[in-house]
C-alpha cells in the first residue's frame, strides 16, 4: 500500500518470518529503503535480491536506520535483539525508534519503554494481527501505543505496513494489552471450533457438510472457518503453531493473574493446547488441538 505523502525512510526489519517478510515487502513497495536481518543464513540475502538491503549483523542495521521494526517470536528474542551480543540498543542513535511487534507481557513492554528512554531511544508498543497474507498486502492490523514523539519520528512508516494502525495510548502497554485480549479470543475460538468439529466426527456427521452448514450459520467464527479447513484437508503445516497458543494464552493468564481476574474459558483452552503440545503436536498448526479428542477418526491429507 503506497503512501505518496510519506517520505522515503531507511527502515530496518528484524525477523523475516511469515509476518516479517510481508512487512518488509510492504515497506519496500511503499518506497522505503528496507534493511533486513534474519538469524537464518540466506534469508536476508534472498530479500536483498529483490531490492532490499541485507544486514550481516544487527549493528549494521542500527548504524544505517533510524526506525527499526522487530518481528521476532517473543520477549526473550526481543531482549536478545536489543541487549544480547551485538544487540542494537547500544548502537542506535538517540532519537531512533524501536517498533516492537511481538506478543508479550504488557508489563514487560511498559518496562522496555523506560529502559530505552534512558538511552534516548523512542519506542512503539505495536503488536500485529492478520496473518501472513495480510502482512504481505500491507493490510494487517497494528495495535499500537507510544509517546507522541515516537509516532512523529515514525513519519507514516507504520501506515505503510498496515491497513489499520490503532493508537491506543500515549505510552507503552495498551497495545500489548489489546493484543493479549485478541489472543484470548483467538485461542478460545480455535479450541471451541476443534471441540465442535470433534463432536461432529464422533457423532458420524459428514465433516464437509458440517463445515458448509456452520460457516453459513450463526455458530460460525473466523477461526472455525479458517482453521477447520485445515482439519478437513488433513494438513497441519504450521501457519501458526500449537505452541504459539501455549505461549500466548499463558501470557493472557499471567496478565489476569496480576489483578486476580478469573478467565475460565481461556484457562480451559490453554490446557487443551498444552495437552496437544505434550502429545507431540506443538510444532503443528494450531488446528491440531483437535487431536486431543479420543475416539474420532480425522480426515486424512487429500
Amino acid at each position: 500500500m503506497s503512501h505518496p505523502q510519506t517520505l522515503s525512510r531507511r527502515v530496518g526489519v528484524i525477523g523475516l518470518g511469515a509476518m516479517g517478510a510481508g512487512i518488509a515487502q510492504s515497506l519496500r513497495r511503499a518506497g522505503h529503503e528496507v534493511h533486513a536481518y534474519d538469524i537464518r543464513p540466506g534469508v536476508a540475502a534472498a530479500f536483498a535480491a529483490d531490492g532490499g538491503v541485507a544486514c550481516a549483523a544487527l549493528a549494521d542495521m542500527a548504524a544505517a536506520c533510524d526506525i527499526v521494526i522487530s518481528v521476532v517470536v517473543n520477549a526473550e528474542q526481543t531482549e536478545a535483539v536489543l541487549y544480547g551480543a551485538g544487540g542494537i540498543a547500544a548502537a542506535l542513535r538517540a532519537g531512533a525508534v524501536f517498533v516492537m511487534c511481538s506478543t508479550v507481557d504488557p508489563n514487560w513492554s511498559i518496562a522496555l519503554e523506560a529502559r530505552l528512554a534512558e538511552q534516548g531511544i523512542l519506542y512503539v508498543d505495536a503488536p500485529i494481527s492478520g496473518g501472513a497474507a495480510k502482512a504481505a498486502a500491507g493490510q494487517m492490523t497494528m495495535m499500537t501505543a507510544g509517546r507522541p514523539a515516537a509516532y512523529e519520528a515514525c513519519g507514516g512508516v507504520l501506515e505503510s505496513m498496515a491497513g489499520k494502525v490503532y493508537r491506543l495510548g500515549d505510552r507503552a502497554g495498551a497495545g500489548s494489552k489489546v493484543k493479549i485480549i485478541n489472543q484470548l479470543l483467538a485461542g478460545v475460538h480455535i479450541a471451541a471450533a476443534a471441540e465442535a468439529m470433534a463432536l461432529g466426527l464422533r457423532e458420524g456427521v459428514d465433516a464437509d457438510a458440517l463445515y458448509e452448514v456452520i460457516t453459513h450459520s450463526a455458530g460460525n467464527s473466523w477461526m472455525f472457518e479458517n482453521r477447520m479447513a485445515h482439519v478437513l484437508a488433513g494438513d497441519y503445516t504450521p501457519l501458526s503453531a500449537v505452541d504459539i497458543f501455549v505461549k500466548d494464552l499463558g501470557l493472557v493468564l499471567d496478565t489476569a493473574r496480576h489483578s486476580k481476574f478469573p478467565l475460565p474459558l481461556a484457562s480451559t483452552a490453554h490446557q487443551m493446547f498444552m495437552q496437544a503440545s505434550t502429545a507431540g503436536h506443538g510444532r503443528e498448526d494450531d488446528s491440531a488441538v483437535i487431536k486431543i479428542f479420543p475416539g474420532i477418526t480425522l480426515p486424512e491429507q487429500k
